[in-house]
């Protein structure tokens, strides 16, 4: 944890220093590089977390995306943000939080009243202004994250905003990409029942403790796939859509956690399930 934090100190936050300001004016400028830095950003982060990230199957980013993924942890944002140019979609609460909340902001991060119906319309029209600028954003579609034992099933409301997004702007061609997030090793090694507990978020413990944890924990093995992404159309049935993303990714994340398996077995297993390119 001391490497971490001198990283931390002598590498990320000089980066900070520079970054905030920066980003602030390309935000306010609304200039179309805006994710480069904030990329930058994410790759610091998942070295401070000691994470090596796997990836499976294609991001499909450059068109209006909507990623529909399960959620286990904090790092699971730094590991997404390293590898694609998105952004998030989170609840309300984190934009008061002091600097991580501001630094959400400068990564265009969608805040959501989940509580509120009538905050629906509201993140329609920030996901369709998003969406039809041809960006992909992040849904954690189990709407918390789990001990990441199994995929809790997938909520279906922000996939209905993406489709009144479409409405509203008239948009045709927005795809759901059903996306899958493991911790498959630890320090090497295939993690274990007990260590999928520790790796995921103690919603009993303070957000304070929870980062100390991933700095504390040792380096681990982040796997993330793309499934075949799902064209997503006006007057589709979006229940039938998340559970059929929600299928998707529970097929896969199975597949993930079978220790027995290196990573090209994994590779060559997933693609031959056929739900992804």
């Amino acid at each position: 944890m001391i490497l971490r934090l001198l990283f931390f100190f002598f590498i990320i936050l000089p980066f900070m220093i520079i970054f905030i300001p920066i980003q602030f004016i390309i935000i306010k400028l609304n200039l179309p590089f805006w994710h480069f830095l904030p990329r930058l950003l994410f790759r610091l982060g998942a070295i401070l977390f000691g994470l090596k990230i796997n990836v499976i199957g294609t991001a499909n980013i450059g068109q209006p995306t909507l990623i529909v993924a399960n959620h286990i942890s904090w790092s699971d944002i730094v590991a997404l943000g390293s590898i694609a140019n998105v952004s998030f979609v989170a609840k309300s609460e984190i934009k008061k939080w002091p600097l991580i909340g501001f630094l959400a902001s400068l990564q265009k991060t969608i805040f959501v009243e989940r509580n509120r119906r009538v905050d629906t319309g509201r993140t329609s029209e920030k996901m369709a202004k998003y969406l039809l600028d041809g960006n992909a954003v992040v849904l954690f579609a189990e709407g918390r994250s789990d001990i990441s034992t199994n995929i809790l099933p997938f909520r279906s409301a922000l996939i209905g905003s993406a489709q009144m997004a479409m409405k509203q702007a008239g948009a045709k061609n927005i795809a759901i990409l059903p996306t899958i997030i493991a911790y498959t090793k630890l320090q090497g090694l295939p993690v274990s029942r007990a260590e999928r507990f520790a790796l995921a978020w103690n919603k009993s413990k303070s957000s304070l403790v929870n980062i100390i944890n991933i700095l504390k924990r040792s380096n681990c093995e982040i796997t993330i796939v793309f499934a075949k992404p799902i064209k997503l159309k006006k007057d589709a049935d979006r229940k039938k859509i998340a559970r059929q993303c929600h299928q998707q990714a529970q097929t896969i994340y199975n597949v993930l956690l079978r220790s027995d398996k290196s990573m090209e077995d994994i590779r060559q297993i997933v693609k031959n399930e056929k739900i992804i390119y």
